[in-house]
């Protein structure tokens, strides 16, 4: 008996008013939103990629294969059963579906092997799909996209490593990464007495005979993907903090040190391993120049950041799109959810929000594969996605709440995809920087780098006299950032405008008048509450909700 068709228990209970399943349908035809900024943001060469992927994301077979691989999580396997050491992780075979997936389709490599620009917005569109289904194997899709980059500071070990990344068939075994098919690559930065502040690493590189050979000694508090084939990492040789490429195995086919303390038991992400981990006379080899290993592995971070801010993006999408279905085939007091004013008014706030998240982080993926080829770009890259990072982190885990609260207490229970959409909402705010860190960095980018904030403010003049409403804030932004006094105090503040101003800068742009008006009526002149569903009066809701609602019928 089909489970879309389950029989009834009880001869004397009907089971009516519910929606049907949101599954077999493609991610990308059902999103406006995304399929008009991958076209405008200069990957619409890859629309048949990204609705492939799309349409693999939506069906029934991958949401199941993404609730087993988040029911049943990783493990760690110290020994083996002869005890030899070999700290090893195990996934459950549907963990090993979604990267092959994931890998298949290009998510890693795609922006590094595309012959035409926009391969970064292409990566964008395809990550922030898979956020929305199965969060957990983006961290090392996303570190071996990130990797990329920061290995080309040293050309030789980016010759040999290159294309193990970016091969696009999953090879999950625990050898050497000479003898796969493909790799994956890890970071690992951040030790249990400094965390950010990776100034107070203590860990600690020595030469190892041949040049640029060296051997770890050390902790990480935190390293994500521990069954990586390798990993970034930073320690002190006397000539200061360096980066540093540590494989699981050694050139001579042996174990590298590598000892994986434990998994951490996070509140979320829990497909995903994380790990606590000990350097013992651990083999690596220098990436870039020795004594500015900060300078170098920042390439990783700052893609990686890309990511953080698509992934929260995609768990907007998701909400919105698990609300407004649920709402449509709902019925309450006589009338569908979508036809009551309260919940049009929410659901349509909720939409607005997702839509400004998506427009901005397409634009920042712009950015990056602009950079590429011009270094004008780079300084609005460069401080647009610390901008977009911390804002779109902020505003997840409220709308992520309501939408599940538009399910009633359907939402609640773990038949639902809204509790692990819920766990995985504060994840991207504190990787790769929480909210002080970012907000900090926004400064020191403002004050070190004046072409950075120089070229975000010609973005937003470009959208000059679009709306008046939009006009006051930017004279308002423009008064913040002037007022030097107690600027560290307020960065939050600031921070906050800049990428309120350039959600609404993109929306008068590029959305449909009703979201771009409602956007400014609602976060520009302050003329709604502080929850969701406080939207003023007169606004074109029932467009904003068609607009974001998959069509099913």
């Amino acid at each position: 008996m089909s489970a879309r068709n389950p029989v009834s228990q009880l001869a004397t209970h009907d089971v009516t008013n519910q929606p049907p399943p949101l599954e077999d349908y493609n991610l990308y035809d059902q999103d406006a939103a995304l399929s008009e900024a991958l076209h405008r943001e200069g990957a619409g060469w890859a629309e048949d990629r990204v609705r492939a992927l799309g349409a693999e994301l939506g069906s029934a077979r991958v949401a199941e294969l993404a609730t087993q691989a988040n029911r049943y999580g990783p493990e760690l396997k110290t020994f083996d059963r002869f005890g030899h050491r070999i700290d090893e992780v195990t996934f459950h075979p549907a963990y090993h579906d979604m990267m092959t997936l994931g890998m298949k389709h290009g998510i890693p490599s795609i922006a590094w092997t595309a012959d035409k620009p926009g391969g970064h917005v292409a990566h964008t569109a395809m990550e922030f799909m898979l956020a929305q289904v199965e969060p957990g194997v983006c961290c090392p899709l996303t570190m071996t996209y990130a990797g990329v980059p920061a290995l080309r500071n040293q050309p030789d070990l980016a010759d040999e490593w290159e294309p193990r990344l970016t091969a696009t068939e999953y090879d999950p075994r625990s050898i050497p990464a000479s003898e796969k098919k493909s790799a994956t690559i890890g970071m690992a930065m951040t030790e249990k007495q400094g965390g950010s502040d990776v100034r107070t690493n203590t860990t600690r590189a020595e030469p190892a005979g041949s040049d640029g050979e060296y051997l770890l000694t050390g902790h990480k508090w935190f390293c994500s993907a521990p069954m990586s084939d390798a990993f970034l990492t930073l320690a002190y040789t006397e000539n200061g903090q360096s980066c540093f490429l540590v494989p699981r195995w050694k050139p001579d086919g042996s174990r590298n040190p590598f000892y994986i303390q434990r998994l951490k038991d996070k509140l979320g992400n829990r497909s995903n391993a994380s790990s606590e981990i000990e350097y013992q006379g651990t083999w690596a080899q220098m990436v870039g120049e020795e004594g500015r290993g900060v300078r170098t592995i920042i390439n990783m971070v700052h893609h990686t950041r890309l990511d953080t801010v698509l992934a929260p993006a995609g768990f907007m999408r998701q909400a919105v799109a698990q609300a407004s279905h649920h709402a449509a085939h709902r019925s309450a007091f006589q009338r569908r959810l979508t036809q009551q004013p309260l919940m049009q008014n929410v659901l349509a706030d909720l939409a607005i929000e997702s839509e400004a998240a998506t427009a901005l982080v397409m634009r920042v993926a712009r950015a990056f594969d602009e950079s590429e080829k011009d270094e004008r770009a780079k300084p609005f890259a460069r401080i647009a996605v610390a901008v977009a990072k911390y804002w779109i982190n902020k505003r997840v885990p409220g709308h992520v709440y309501e939408a599940m609260e538009c399910h009633g207490g359907a939402g609640y229970v773990e038949e639902s995809i809204m509790p692990r959409l819920y766990r995985e909402a504060p994840l991207n705010g504190i990787w790769e920087g929480s909210g002080n860190v970012i907000c900090l960095d926004v400064l020191r980018a403002i004050h070190r780098e004046p072409e950075s904030l120089a070229a975000f403010l010609a973005e937003l003049e470009d959208a000059r006299g679009a709306d008046r409403r939009y006009d006051q804030m930017l004279g308002r932004l423009k008064d913040r950032m002037t007022d030097q006094e107690d600027l560290e105090f307020r960065a939050r503040r600031l921070v906050e405008d800049m990428a309120i101003a350039l959600q609404a800068a993109l929306l008068l742009k590029h959305a449909p008048k009703a979201v771009a008006d409602a956007f400014c009526a609602s976060r520009l002149d302050r003329d709604a509450g502080n929850a969701y569903g406080t939207l003023p009066r007169g606004l074109a809701l029932e467009e904003i909700i068609e607009r974001a609602r998959p069509n099913l019928d």
